[in-house]
């Protein structure tokens, strides 16, 4: 079966293949480079800069868990005050040397790098620097070839972590545990020999990753794909011709003798355009693979070149979904709080309630005053305002005269107003912020670069969610029906989602930067349609750019993006089919997303307004009509790709 996208995205690793492949590139481009310097700007990542006759390089060293890699990198990144220990000890011994050679042992995911300096007592010496790719046991080792002892390890453990081996300084350095698996074979006979010596009720994907030296799920599903075999087939299922597919496609892509010239490809999951920002990969590969047929691919000259934009893209995103997670964090448990607010209030609004009945109880016991007597627990009177008279049963304190009982009622019902006097203003301003939050909410999960996020965090400071002291600090069927759209006789508000960064307090702040880049799409009349993803595109949007003739649609009650349709002077609405495509969008960025029959209203800009101290996002307007639509997913879908496009 193959694997899901996200699965690729998450587990995509250097193979022992593409491992050669790439040293294989690189030995020649680092044989006698100068290192210049040592950095060490993350906990697992080593950069040596290089130079080699008149140019300078970069090689980056990674063993995190699950981006063990080296490849030449373009990327400067910031480096700690002090460096760590581990970069110290490389800086001492192997800074200002000269690598000799860059090899791979076998087809171990294992390369050294042999590294010529001089050492403390001026005496030229050979240092062997080993990085091991073994998923979270993935290290680099510095290693003195002449006694065969560690020097240091960028993981040091013990014993009590590995019955193997410790990677501590003195110790002798032992390579990882040989998986027993075999190197390329020449010889089908050979070749086949080893796949049978397991069960043949075992997947032929699994034999191949199991038993041949380099090869990954991944080049064990393209083998079978380029057999023309199913990925599940098992051995018992193969037929001589079957396997003498599967040995051609083995030889051709895991024995590197008979690899072709390499062309290094990305893909890409689903329709994106590779001119937008960010794209996030689903694989690298050294050749262009069968089994990724169909989706966006990118070449690369390089397969170096390659590797990085992977990995940088996928850094990237990691970056970008641990800011969106702290944000989310925070706006979460603001709205726990509130919906704690207004789970108290609407509790105590439905008491209150209750006791708007106490004044016709005053208005009863009033009436029979003539009935009551001192020391009655209760008195059962007539309901003069209803046209049937039932019987009411009022409470009374034995304690008090009937007037002093009638007085009592009337306090308790003037509490009771009173309460839902105060606290309903309470409850409403509680719903407004939560709206108001899940809007930004929205823009956050819609956010898809850093400056987006970096949008929502700064309307997020400016509205007093997060402390100012982290300002400025960026992360890197339808029918139409006309009508007032009002509620409870007021103009009816809407949340816009995103973020405008243009408080109260932040308007004068926010007239000094950059003005906000709202999404624009090409509908299938050729007409651009403009979506803001936060709530500061969707007021910069709205506000600034849209001109009074100019079409506006929103998501009828529901947080979403503000839309635009830019009209021309004297047109009142635009063809139907670009009004529907932009009721699609403000439906797909909006919480409704996925739902049918979801209503949009629309109207001109010039009927809609935003109240002072409103929320960023916030407008309200009380002329309008409203679409009601079920988007196709083709249609969105191309909307989509249409994303930058220029205008015919």
């Amino acid at each position: 079966m193959k694997p899901s996208n996200s699965e690729r995205r998450l587990y995509m690793a250097l193979d022992g293949i593409t491992l050669h492949h790439l040293v294989q590139e690189l030995a020649p481009q680092l044989a006698g480079a100068r290192i210049d310097k040592i950095t060490q700007p993350e906990k697992e990542e080593i950069h040596l800069q290089l130079r080699s006759q008149g140019q300078s390089y970069r090689l980056l060293l990674n063993i995190s868990a699950t981006a063990a890699r080296l490849h030449l990198s373009q990327t400067s990144k910031k480096n700690p005050a002090s460096p760590p220990m581990f970069c110290m000890i490389l800086r001492k011994h192997i800074e200002g040397g000269k690598i000799l050679s860059l090899e791979q042992l076998g087809l171990e995911r294992i390369v050294l790098l042999t590294v010529q300096n001089y050492n403390e007592y001026g005496d030229l010496a050979t240092l062997h620097l080993y990085l091991e790719i073994m998923g979270k046991h993935s290290n680099l080792i510095l290693v003195d070839p002449q006694s065969g002892l560690i020097l240091d390890g960028l993981k040091r453990y013990s014993h009590a972590l590995s019955r193997h081996r410790e990677v501590l300084p003195g110790r002798l350095y032992l390579a990882p545990p040989s998986q027993g698996k075999a190197d390329p074979l020449e010889l089908e006979e050979e070749w086949r020999t080893i796949l049978f010596r397991d069960g043949l009720s075992e997947k032929v994907v699994d034999l191949l990753v199991r038993h041949y030296a380099g090869i990954s799920p991944e080049l064990a599903r393209e083998i079978m794909t380029r057999s023309g075999l199913a990925q599940t087939i098992t051995l018992d299922q193969c037929g001589d011709i079957d396997l003498s597919r599967i040995f051609q496609a083995y030889t051709l892509l895991a024995n590197p003798a008979h690899t072709p010239p390499l062309e290094p490809t990305l893909y890409y999951q689903g329709a994106v355009k590779l001119t937008r920002p960010s794209p996030l990969p689903t694989a690298f590969t050294i050749l262009p693979f069968q089994q990724y047929q169909g989706l966006p691919a990118q070449s690369f000259t390089t397969l170096a070149e390659a590797v990085e934009s992977f990995y940088q893209s996928k850094a990237s995103s990691n970056t970008l979904e641990a800011k969106r997670g702290s944000l989310r964090k925070i706006i979460q448990e603001q709205l726990q709080h509130l919906n704690k607010k207004k789970g108290i209030y609407e509790d105590t609004l439905a008491t209150a309630a209750k006791g708007l009945n106490y004044q016709r109880w005053g208005e009863l016991l009033t009436a029979n005053l003539y009935r009551l007597e001192l020391g009655m627990k209760e008195i059962v009177a007539e309901d003069y305002n209803e046209e049937s008279l039932p019987q009411v049963t009022i409470p009374l304190d034995p304690q008090l005269t009937g007037i002093e009982n009638s007085q009592r009622y009337y306090r308790l019902y003037n509490k009771a107003k009173a309460t839902i006097q105060k606290t309903t203003p309470l409850k409403d301003a509680v719903e407004e912020e939560i709206t108001y939050l899940n809007s930004v909410l929205l823009s956050l999960e819609q956010a898809t670069v850093p400056a987006e996020l970096d949008e929502v965090h700064k309307e997020l400071i400016e509205e007093n969610y997060l402390s100012g002291k982290h300002h400025g600090k960026p992360l890197a069927g339808e029918g139409k029906n006309p009508g007032q759209n009002k509620q409870n006789g007021k103009p009816h508000k809407q949340s816009k989602q995103g973020q405008s960064g243009k408080g109260a307090k932040g308007a004068k702040q926010g007239s000094k930067a950059e003005s906000p880049q709202p999404k624009i799409y090409v509908s299938s009349q050729n007409r651009p349609i403009l979506v803001g993803k936060n709530n500061r595109q969707n007021d910069w949007l709205t506000l600034k750019k849209g001109r009074p003739q100019d079409l506006w649609l929103h998501t009828k009650n529901i947080p979403g993006s503000h839309v635009l349709i830019p009209l021309e002077e004297g047109e009142e609405f635009p063809d139907d089919a670009t009004l529907e495509e932009a009721a699609a969008l403000a439906i797909h960025f909006s919480q409704a997303k996925g739902s049918t029959l979801v209503p949009v209203d629309y109207t001109h800009v010039k009927n809609i307004k935003k109240p002072n101290a409103a929320k960023p996002g916030m407008v309200i307007y009380d002329k309008n009509w409203t679409l009601y639509l079920t988007p196709q997913e083709e249609i969105v879908e191309r909307l989509l790709a249409s994303e930058g496009e220029e205008m015919p």
